[in-house]
């Protein structure tokens, strides 16, 4: 079983997270699923926001905002949504402006779930 003080002193709202999943095996269930599922997700968001594709770009932000939302990452959910909403308005500009800061709340929040 994980060290929940590691999550939590790194910003994850694990009682959220608990609530919504019910309890810490689980939990850990859905955070190996997430680190999974990054391994091809990241590389085809990057993708999409090359090649300005951002209906595809949407639907994989909007299921990175509801795993993370599920996994108590709240900023990175919220850092999603952002990106869900623009892509969805077809604002290029701004996914490409946030892209990094997206970036970097997912590796936050990965090499956190690895410890």
């Amino acid at each position: 079983m994980r060290d929940v003080s590691i999550l939590t002193n790194g910003g994850v709202d694990i009682e959220h997270a608990i609530e919504l999943l019910g309890d810490l095996e689980f939990y850990d269930e859905t955070l190996q699923a997430f680190l999974e599922e990054n391994e091809t997700r990241l590389p085809n968001i990057e993708k999409y926001k090359n090649e300005q594709n951002m209906a595809d770009y949407a639907i994989l932000v909007h299921a990175l905002k509801s795993d993370s939302k599920y996994l108590g990452f709240m900023s990175l959910a919220d850092i999603a949504y952002e990106h869900e909403m623009a892509s969805k308005a077809n604002n290029v500009d701004l996914v490409n402006a946030k892209y990094n800061e997206l970036m970097s709340e997912v590796n936050k929040y990965t090499e956190l779930a690895k410890r």
